[in-house]
């Protein structure tokens, strides 16, 4: 006699039962499993005392009283080893409670007695053979289901597309990437959860969140646990020193997740549930630092967050731009990655999905922008994978939209969920959380190279302290990167109001004009050349000095480019023109000489006369949007007033320059 498929099983594989993790959110895999009939006619045994244990085992199970069920129903088996029915009921009995390797053997076992059974046990055993990465065994039983024919169209067809998730895990299990593991360590790892959040851009500070048991029993009775983050700082021999808790104002009794760092270590975001300040579930906070401290966080709002599960984030080196996942409606499945952009008073664009290349019908999560701003990783059940949640990478084009994601390939990817990912700034090594290791606890964090097709492009980074010239005392400034190819603008980013501390990334292969402001000062100018250095470039440790605005005052305008003997304003000076238009238009009084210079090479008179044509194009570009010629003069000084040497090409460059002074007030 044949047994019914009555009940789906839904196993909640978050380590989180009794609150929503800001980590991980609530996803979940269905299983379905055989409940045995009660009719005990014309089952496949003969022995009476067999069935009357069948019996009385299958009472029990009814009950969920479990451990009695075993007994019996194994004391049934003991009596008629082939008697198929009592087999499955230890099936059904241990898929309930989560014992998959034993529920897999008593299905398994039921099937060869009795073949024909049940038909629905083939894709049941197959649904239990995939989540545990066994690919070819759950393949067989999937194509033996479908030889029936029978069963509802869409169970037909999700077993079909079971079948290739198989086949692909087969493939990718055959043609495995380059992985070596390696656990970070008892100062980093305890016997409890560490999910790896960010390392910082100058790889020097590890940031990642622990769960902890907080001794208070809730309901179901089971103890309460408490999410904290978590840092720790890479010391001189190379080893990461004991992690700390980040404590207050960051870390409550509450629960906080998912932490993201801006690259320049200024902003901190991340999630919290069932605040009171909350608009859903979920919702991203953000706070900013104040020389060793945070301040104390803020929700981004009901245009970021949304009444439902927000969580997730990750900001950009660009210094505006947010990544997240939420689930919110108008998405493409369960679980979408959304962006948002910071304005320049402080509010947040409305958020606007990835799209089809990122987002599907199923669930996205745990977005990962690099600082190179190009590399996305997230985790992803929707797109081709090995089964569960598996980690991809898909690269931005220069329209912004997203290529064509790829999976990060086995072993990184298993049968199990991955989730969690971080790359380092120079994209060479990655940092993943896991509990298939043989780790310190359950979720540990480890270290891994990450081969060289999944790497970002790479990123340096310029660091150091803003001063005021004359008191040395430290300033907040704002920073802003332009690509001069692209003539657009990279990076934003704010010096620390207490300390006066910056760091700004720099992706590799690129020429940047940089520029450092702040009210009552005049800016700071300079420009970097990386194109052709596609690895990690040194480090730019540089201090910046910003001037009051004084008469007499120079700054030397690094970004204001001419061709060669010519005196056309090329199109990458613009952003620098910009700069210097908005110093006018906030000082109403001031005025300025504009000068050009040129290096030695040439005749005096034709230097004079081009660097003089030069300081006049500056000028008639700030009169052209409104500032009085009146505020203005321009010189040309050609090569009479050098301010490096003209034995070098760099000094020759150096001595090419265009000025402007404070001549008035």
């Amino acid at each position: 006699m044949k047994f019914s498929l009555k009940v789906i099983l839904v196993f909640f594989l978050s380590p989180i039962s009794f609150f929503q993790s800001p980590v991980t959110g609530n996803w979940s895999l269905v299983i379905g499993y055989g409940s045995m009939a009660q009719n005990t006619s014309n089952l496949s045994t003969i022995s009476k005392k067999a069935l009357k244990l069948y019996t009385q085992a299958y009472e029990r199970y009814q009950l969920r009283e479990y451990q009695q069920a075993l007994d019996l129903v194994n004391k049934a088996i003991e009596e008629d080893s082939n008697f198929a029915e009592a087999w499955g009921l230890k099936g059904d009995m241990a898929a309930e409670q989560r014992e998959i390797e034993t529920a897999i053997t008593s299905y398994d076992k039921a099937v060869e007695l009795f073949p024909d059974m049940d038909y629905n046990l083939y894709v049941i055993l197959g649904n239990l053979k995939l989540m545990m990465g066994r690919y070819a065994e759950a393949k067989a039983n999937y194509e033996k289901y479908l030889t029936y024919n029978k069963g509802p169209t869409n169970r037909r067809w999700q077993t079909e597309e079971n079948i290739l998730k198989c086949s692909y895990g087969m493939y990718m299990m055959s043609h495995p990437v380059p992985f070596d593991p390696e656990n970070l360590g008892d100062s980093i790892n305890s016997i409890h959860d560490e999910y790896i959040n960010a390392i910082s851009s100058d790889k020097q500070t590890l940031w990642f969140t622990r769960r902890l048991p907080t001794g208070t029993i809730v309901p179901n009775g089971s103890d309460a646990i408490e999410e904290d983050f978590y840092l720790s700082h890479l010391s001189g021999d190379n080893a990461w020193d004991r992690a700390y808790n980040l404590g207050p104002p960051i870390n409550t009794r509450g629960n906080e997740g998912a932490i993201s760092i801006s690259p320049d270590g200024q902003l901190l975001f991340f999630a919290a549930c069932q605040r009171e300040d909350g608009y859903g579930s979920c919702d991203i906070y953000w706070s900013w630092k104040m020389g060793n401290r945070w301040s104390i966080p803020r929700n981004l709002g009901p245009v970021v967050n949304s009444e439902t599960w927000d969580s997730q984030p990750s900001f950009s080196s660009d210094g505006k731009t947010l990544y997240f996942a939420s689930k919110r409606g108008g998405g493409k499945g369960s679980s979408d990655i959304w962006r948002s952009e910071l304005l320049p008073n402080g509010d947040w664009t409305l958020p606007v999905n990835l799209g089809d290349s990122i987002n599907t019908a199923g669930e996205e999560q745990n977005p990962f922008i690099h600082p190179d701003d190009q590399t996305l990783y997230f985790a992803s059940k929707g797109h081709q994978g090995m089964g569960g949640l598996d980690l991809f990478y898909s690269r931005k084009w220069l329209d912004g939209s997203w290529g064509k994601p790829v999976n990060l390939g086995y072993p990184i990817n298993t049968y199990a969920d991955e989730i969690t990912l971080a790359v380092n700034s120079t994209g060479d090594v990655a940092y993943i959380s896991s509990d298939k290791f043989g780790g310190r606890g359950r979720q540990d964090i480890y270290s891994f190279p990450l081969y060289k097709e999944a790497q970002p492009h790479p990123v340096t980074y310029m660091k150091g302290v803003v001063y005021d010239k004359e008191t040395g005392n430290k300033l907040q400034a704002h920073f802003e990167l332009h690509d001069l190819l692209r003539n657009q603008l990279v990076v934003k980013a704010v010096s620390d109001p207490i300390d006066g501390s910056f760091l700004v990334c720099l992706p590799t292969d690129r020429d940047y004009a940089l520029n450092v402001s702040r009210d009552g000062y005049l800016f700071f100018s300079d420009n970097f050349s990386l194109t052709g250095i596609r690895d990690q470039a040194k480090p730019f440790l540089k201090n910046i000095p910003l001037q009051p605005i004084k008469v007499g005052e120079t700054v030397v305008l690094k970004n204001i480019f001419f061709d060669t003997d010519k005196f056309d304003l090329k199109p990458e000076s613009y952003n620098e023109l910009e700069k210097l238009l908005g110093l006018l238009k906030a000082n109403p009084s001031l005025k300025i000489e504009i000068s050009g210079h040129t290096d030695i090479r040439g005749p005096e008179e034709h230097n004079l006369e081009l660097s003089k044509n030069r300081a006049k194009a500056v000028v008639d570009y700030l009169v052209s949007q409104g500032i009085s010629q009146s505020r203005m003069t321009y010189a040309g000084y050609g090569f009479s007033k050098p301010i490096d040497t003209n034995e070098t090409d760099e000094g020759l460059a150096n001595n090419r320059r265009t000025e402007f002074r404070i001549v008035g007030k």
